[in-house]
């Protein structure tokens, strides 16, 4: 994901615009920090689920679920107020995830092939 991101906000700024691609640095940004709280919320979950010792607390599980969504509406918000075109381009890093699926999928697909699977 960071090489994706790296490289899209390279591309955008020469092609498009140095505000679209501050904003999609940002949703890069914020994607990858999603990404990573919800990895920990999951692992939480489930050590909770299977482990009566957990050391995490179902609120505090609970609280940092809901502030990811927090967090990208209140950059959303901040950032409709200084430039549209920026927040387009934060919107469509959020979707860096998405991307780095579709790289995967392709990089494992590609190796399949040449193993003759």
């Amino acid at each position: 994901m960071p090489v994706l991101a790296v490289l899209g906000t390279a591309v955008l700024a020469w092609r498009v615009s140095w505000a679209f691609a501050a904003g999609f640095a940002l949703g890069c940004g914020l994607a990858y920090l999603n990404f990573s709280w919800l990895k920990r919320v999951v692992n939480a979950l489930g050590e909770r689920a299977t482990s009566a010792r957990s050391s995490e607390r179902g609120g505090r599980v609970f609280a940092r679920f809901l502030l990811r969504y927090v967090l990208i509406a209140a950059a959303a918000y901040a950032i409709l107020k200084i430039s549209r075109q920026s927040l387009f381009g934060m919107l469509a890093g959020l979707f860096l995830p998405v991307a780095a699926i579709g790289c995967e999928a392709g990089y494992e697909l590609y190796v399949a092939l040449r193993r003759g699977w």
